[in-house]
């Protein structure tokens, strides 16, 4: 990998959260907490709702606890740095801030913020998992699929170090810690693995023992060549996917890191206002990653693949895939023998997607896009996340439903691409 490639990688892991959403200011929003912490609305009742983007925060010593002896002084570590925020390390190499948590301890919301600056003024539920089931009880959500919540467990970041022993080693702890988790909750909270997918052999090892410790589903990148590694159109990937979908386990495209909305943003924006428009831009461009998977010919050779478009949204959907239709007619016909389906149908028989704050999409599109296709969640406790009034929401996108409709979106579907054990 070229030097040039490393150190970008390097300088995206300290951008993951800019440290400008850390400086003082925003808002904070008042919670009425005891008037909106009553858990499941009674319409609702029986339903296990499963909330499916969510973040944990990595625990200051998650990698310190677990090296062996020979990498305690290697593996990553959280300071405290003068400007007074905390922050991951490897080595004297600033990987970025802990992640986003703008649930303050006392169940306020501070608002055009991305977190506080020290994990002890956030909610512990953003990195405990006691006091995690409790927020859930709360809002009346039984289970979560949890992401990371920096960037220091990223494989992209990780290949900067130079050093393949160490970055495999940080991967291996942070699924060794999912696994704890998922147990310790009860089979409540499942964190989404992550891969050393730099290294084919590794890659394909570290997923197999994911799927046998019962992991549900791997988090990947839109575009792992940008990081040196083949796209997913090279059989460097074929493996891995056959083994996916032997076993059911989904990929899941958080977002989509592949473009850089901070170029579309006008010069001279403040933070708050260039946020606005880059998180709808990281949403809405999950378009391309279901477009590229439906025209690359994969899902051909993959027909079990299952495939989780996270933290995007619904309203979108529609169009996209009446884009893609018509591009099909218009610049695809030499393809006809690589792809055999329709767009909407590679979507019906391959992905998901998610809900938060929507109202349109869950009430006007949910029977176009598919019952059988959307999901319900909240990106807790993440700026912009459904906090609070979960079940006030839920009730207003869904009151319109009959409860099979509502079972499938907030319970079933997850449980079928995630493979849930309820």
């Amino acid at each position: 990998m070229a030097e040039s490639d490393t150190a970008e990688m390097a300088a995206n892991a300290r951008k993951y959260w800019s440290s400008e959403g850390y400086l003082p200011g925003g808002v904070v929003r008042e919670v009425d907490y005891a008037s909106q912490s009553h858990g499941l609305d009674p319409s609702l009742a029986g339903i296990k709702i499963v909330d499916t983007d969510t973040h944990i925060t990595e625990a200051p010593d998650l990698f310190t606890s677990r090296a062996p002896a020979g990498m305690k002084n290697k593996v990553p570590y959280v300071k405290l740095d003068a400007d007074g925020v905390e922050r991951w390390y490897v080595g004297d190499r600033n990987f970025g801030s802990m992640g986003g948590n703008v649930i303050r301890a006392d169940n306020n919301k501070l608002l055009g913020r991305l977190a506080f600056p020290k994990l002890e003024q956030a909610h512990p539920g953003g990195h405990l998992i006691g006091p995690r089931l409790k927020a859930m009880d709360d809002m009346g959500v039984y289970a979560q699929i949890c992401f990371q919540n920096s960037g220091v467990t990223q494989a992209g970041s990780l290949m900067s170090l130079g050093d393949p022993e160490l970055a495999l080693a940080v991967i291996q702890m942070y699924n060794d810690a999912s696994v704890e988790y998922q147990e310790t909750s009860g089979q409540r909270i499942f964190n989404m693995a992550h891969l050393p997918f730099w290294d084919q052999a590794e890659l394909e090892k570290e997923a197999k023992r994911c799927i046998d410790m019962g992991l549900k589903g791997f988090v990947l990148p839109d575009t792992p060549e940008r990081v040196g590694v083949p796209s997913f159109n090279h059989d460097y990937w074929t493996p891995f996917l056959e083994m996916c979908d032997a076993t059911g386990t989904p990929l899941n495209f958080h977002l989509n890191s592949a473009i850089d909305p901070n170029t579309l943003t006008w010069e001279g924006f403040a933070f708050e206002q260039t946020l606005s428009v880059v998180a709808t831009m990281f949403s809405i461009a999950n378009a391309a990653t279901l477009g590229n998977w439906i025209v690359s010919g994969r899902l051909d050779r993959h027909p079990g693949l299952k495939i989780g478009l996270i933290e995007s949204g619904m309203g979108w959907v529609p169009f996209a895939l009446e884009a893609l239709e018509h591009q099909f007619d218009e610049m695809l016909p030499s393809k006809a023998g690589l792809l055999h389906k329709r767009p909407w149908e590679y979507f019906k028989d391959h992905f998901w997607v998610t809900f938060w704050f929507e109202t349109v999409g869950p009430k006007l599109l949910l029977e176009t896009i598919g019952v059988d296709k959307v999901m319900f969640e909240t990106d807790f406790p993440h700026p912009t996340s459904l906090y609070p009034g979960v079940q006030a929401h839920l009730v207003e996108t869904l009151g319109g439903y009959d409860y099979e409709t509502k079972k499938k979106v907030l319970q079933t579907n997850a449980s079928k691409l995630y493979n849930l054990p309820f």
